[in-house]
């Protein structure tokens, strides 16, 4: 937990300088208070909040996620694997959250990044699990051309990438995954719609949850059947 919390307090000045539409460059001055960003890598690593109006958030969940991984995945090769994934995961749901973008490279940087040590620690998994990443990518990209849809391109191939990493666990960590996201973001909408208060709903982050949740619960059942 004290690695989750020292790595996330690294995150809220990355996200906002990315939280903007697509097709946009980094913010190079805070969107809060207007403050110019020192140039270079001195203006995205930077401890805390992105400003004085900014929140605590990230540090405290990615301490929790941590925590949660650890414990249910013990002193397994798995563990470090995902705990790096997290970095990426929480960037996207924040930059998600604000202005409804995932963008690739950071998609791509959990699929990669996740992707190559699993296909090494499980060589024989490697075709299903592309299987359930091109069968969900294939699926939710028809979902995406349907007239009225609710889902992005960055909602279709990050939804391809966890398909792709989960099916190196199983076809039912896949429909953990995918059934979590759409119940969450189905509550939400139906909540928002009671309290009357339309506005459009991201997906990134229902997935990752999702996603959290198919790579812990295997491990947890475990354990709960052992006892």
């Amino acid at each position: 937990m004290l690695f989750g919390a020292a790595a996330g307090a690294f995150l809220p000045r990355i996200a906002h300088r990315l939280t903007v539409p697509f097709g946009s460059p980094a913010r190079s001055a805070c969107g809060r208070c207007g403050r110019a960003y020192p140039s270079g890598a001195a203006g995205w690593i930077h401890a805390g909040p992105a400003c004085g109006a900014g929140g605590h958030w990230p540090p405290v969940t990615f301490a929790l996620i941590a925590g949660v991984l650890a414990a249910a995945l013990g002193p397994t090769p798995q563990l470090p694997i995902h705990l790096l994934a997290v970095i990426p995961g929480l960037l996207l749901a924040m930059i998600d959250l604000g202005c409804l973008r995932l963008p690739d490279r950071l998609v791509g940087t959990i699929a990669l990044g996740v992707g190559a040590p699993l296909a090494l620690l499980a060589p024989d998994r490697i075709v299903p699990a592309l299987a359930a990443g091109l069968l969900v990518g294939a699926a939710y990209l028809a979902i995406a051309l349907l007239p009225g849809h609710g889902l992005g391109l960055g909602d279709v191939k990050l939804g391809a990438a966890l398909a792709f990493l989960l099916g190196f666990a199983g076809w039912p960590a896949v429909a953990v995954c995918l059934g979590t996201a759409h119940l969450l973001n189905g509550v939400v909408a139906t909540w928002l719609l009671v309290i009357r208060k339309g506005r459009p709903l991201p997906f990134g982050p229902a997935l990752l949850v999702g996603f959290l949740l198919a790579t812990v619960t295997p491990a947890l059942t475990g354990a709960l059947t052992a006892a």
